[in-house]
């Protein structure tokens, strides 16, 4: 982490944030030095992430927060976390949509980056459980009036969820009669042993139905959703064909996935190579 009085607050807390993590705790006086702030700033920096429930203040610091499996951040709260990630991954989700398809986008934060860069993409028809995704699409299309190649968005309907999901029976009962090409899901965590999960267990039972109906399942999850696991599983990642995450994945969980997944898709770095588990190639 290199000292720059320059950076944006959003910024500035993702770089402490990952320093909490990553470290197990840090002091206000060490992240001054290392960014080049005040102490009011820091403090001020960590009064915020403490607000978002992303790690717990401590005399002279700040330590991570250990969350319970069930517990589930707001759309909000999680909206301002790794937002570089996001973004890389969006763009590169993004290049694996082509004209005319129809695809389903879950909630979440990703998801809802990922939304932003499929506007100009024509023709697409768009299933989604998020309320924030079908936004997107609908202020887009207030705004330019009605256009050619325009997405048609699907909303299903169900109980909200504090990440702005819909889920429920109502919804398990929309997707369950519709089909679609690709399937872009966003993930509270990801590992080999638990699979996909979330706090959620209306929302479990929902993404469900979002796996079964697509004939292609993409996960898009930054690396800090590796290794965390959710109160209920809803998927093995032999049901994923891609994941989509950013480079700050480390190496050994680059080598894990490689082994149950056809593809890996590392937003801001190299790609690795197309292969199903048994070493076939994916598009065999």
């Amino acid at each position: 982490m290199s000292e720059n009085q320059n950076l944006l607050a959003e910024q500035r807390r993702a770089l402490i944030l990952d320093e909490v993590r990553r470290r197990g705790g840090v002091r206000v006086n060490e992240l001054t030095r290392k960014l080049g702030v005040s102490d009011m700033t820091v403090r001020r920096d960590l009064d915020a992430l403490a607000r978002q429930g992303v790690l717990e203040k401590v005399h002279g610091g700040a330590v991570p927060l250990v969350e319970a499996s069930t517990h589930e951040p707001g759309f909000e709260a999680k909206s301002g976390l790794e937002l570089s990630a996001k973004e890389d991954i969006a763009r590169a989700a993004a290049e694996l949509v082509s004209p005319g398809a129809a695809i389903a986008l879950s909630g979440g934060t990703t998801t809802f980056a990922l939304a932003h860069q499929l506007l100009d993409v024509p023709d697409l028809t768009v299933v989604t459980n998020s309320v924030r995704v079908a936004d997107v699409f609908h202020a887009a299309q207030r705004t330019s009036g009605p256009r050619q190649g325009a997405a048609t968005v699907v909303l299903t309907g169900g109980v909200r969820t504090p990440s702005d999901s819909l889920v429920g029976p109502v919804a398990d009962q929309a997707i369950a009669t519709l089909h679609f090409d690709l399937l872009f899901l966003g993930v509270h965590g990801i590992s080999v042993e638990a699979g996909l999960s979330t706090p959620n267990l209306a929302e479990a039972e929902t993404n469900r139905r979002l796996v079964q109906s697509a004939r292609r399942v993409v996960v898009v999850a930054d690396h800090t959703k590796w290794g965390t696991v959710g109160l209920s599983s809803f998927a093995s990642l032999d049901q994923v064909d891609t994941l989509v995450t950013d480079s700050g994945l480390p190496d050994g969980a680059r080598a894990e996935i490689a082994e149950h997944l056809r593809r890996l898709v590392v937003a801001g770095g190299p790609e690795e190579p197309d292969e199903e588990p048994d070493g076939e190639s994916a598009d065999a």
